[in-house]
């Protein structure tokens, strides 16, 4: 299953339809939005006018000044060269494209977060000043650390303390010293995320 979902985050492409699919009706300026990728949680706010705000890895802004390109929608090739130079870019979208075809949860951060959200107004205008290029660290900066700070005033992002940062079967199989070609890949795969968090 989980390689099926990796191969599915590579090659993927996306199908546009004509209008959308979303009810824009059910947002409101300032709502955090989520939206479930392959292996993460995507996250932005929504500004009205069927724009949201979000923070995503993409590497062609580094490469190329060409804003006409820079400005469709992020492929998951550019979205994993991103990652990998940890640059990213807090941009406008509209919600369909922000969603990439998966289903949206609105506010439900709300429920998690035991700060009090901000203002709707004060929310879109915290995350329209922060549009622009950013650096990206998978533990340290990503979109949820982004759409937290522009709702409730803090920069956390709870999928990364529970994927990376609270210990897991993964440590405790290092540090018994199990041998096996699984270990190897965990092995490889920690030192990633340890290179990734720097």
């Amino acid at each position: 299953m989980f390689l099926y979902q990796l191969l599915n985050f590579f090659f993927v492409a996306s199908k546009k339809e004509g209008g959308t699919k979303y009810d824009l009706s059910l947002y409101k300026r300032g709502d955090l939005l989520e939206v479930p990728r392959t292996l993460f949680t995507h996250f932005g706010i929504y500004l009205g006018d069927n724009r949201v705000a979000h923070l995503i890895p993409d590497i062609l802004p580094l490469i190329s000044k060409n804003k006409s390109a820079i400005a469709k929608m992020v492929t998951n090739n550019r979205l994993l060269l991103g990652v990998i130079a940890k640059v990213a870019s807090v941009r406008v979208d509209s919600v369909e494209d922000f969603a990439y075809g998966s289903e949206i949860l609105v506010n439900h951060m709300d429920k998690v977060c035991s700060q009090p959200p901000l203002d709707g107004d004060e929310v879109a205008q915290r995350a329209e000043k922060l549009l622009g290029s950013v650096s990206y660290s998978l533990l340290w900066y990503n979109c949820e650390h982004y759409v937290m700070y522009c709702r409730y005033g803090m920069a956390i992002s709870y999928q990364t303390y529970q994927s990376f940062l609270r210990p897991t079967l993964t440590r405790t199989m290092l540090y018994l010293g199990c041998g096996t070609p699984l270990t190897l890949l965990l092995t490889l795969l920690i030192s990633f995320t340890i290179w990734m968090a720097a």
